[in-house]
């Protein structure tokens, strides 16, 4: 499961020209979910969004890192984003076989919504409108972008050769 966080002073989601969801200062939340992940995933990744320290401290605002979005009693936007899984290696048209199939996504995003209310602050956490075409309007501050996966022991190491090219390119 893979979450794109970001600091926003506000954030709404539109559909058809609506305002569905909007909230003031808190995290914009993307999530993309796996062909196989699983409730520990979103349990690891909810625990993640709600304690990452990621503003400053509310009593010495120039004190940076030092609150979470449930130390500033902040709030939460979801919305589900299924292109987060793309592979993007071959070719240029995006590949989406590792995201999960709609109806066992639409029912792992309810699972972790639900999960994530109960963890922090059910008034607290909004969502967008799972399948529909959205418009999401965000103001990040910072700005502050964080990409979170539930997978990231996944990861290899560079073999010694592509380890050698970075660093000579810098990369």
């Amino acid at each position: 499961m893979r979450a794109i966080i970001q600091r926003v002073t506000s954030a709404s989601v539109t559909v058809d020209n609506v305002v569905i969801s909007q909230i003031s200062r808190g995290l914009m939340v993307l999530v993309g979910i796996g062909a196989d992940d699983t409730t520990s995933d979103a349990s690891a990744l909810i625990n993640k969004i709600i304690n990452l320290r990621v503003f400053n401290d509310p009593v010495d605002v120039e004190k940076a890192w030092k609150a979470s979005v449930r130390d500033i009693d902040g709030e939460i936007l979801c919305v589900s984003q299924f292109t987060l899984l793309a592979n993007t290696t071959k070719g240029n048209k995006p590949d989406f076989h590792r995201a999960m199939s709609f109806e066992a996504s639409q029912e792992m995003y309810a699972a972790f919504l639900n999960r994530l209310r109960q963890m922090y602050k059910a008034d607290k956490v909004q969502d967008g409108r799972f399948g529909a075409m959205m418009n999401v309007t965000l103001t990040n501050e910072g700005p502050v972008t964080f990409t979170l996966d539930s997978r990231k022991f996944e990861y290899t190491e560079p073999s010694k050769g592509e380890a050698d090219a970075n660093k000579k390119t810098g990369n």
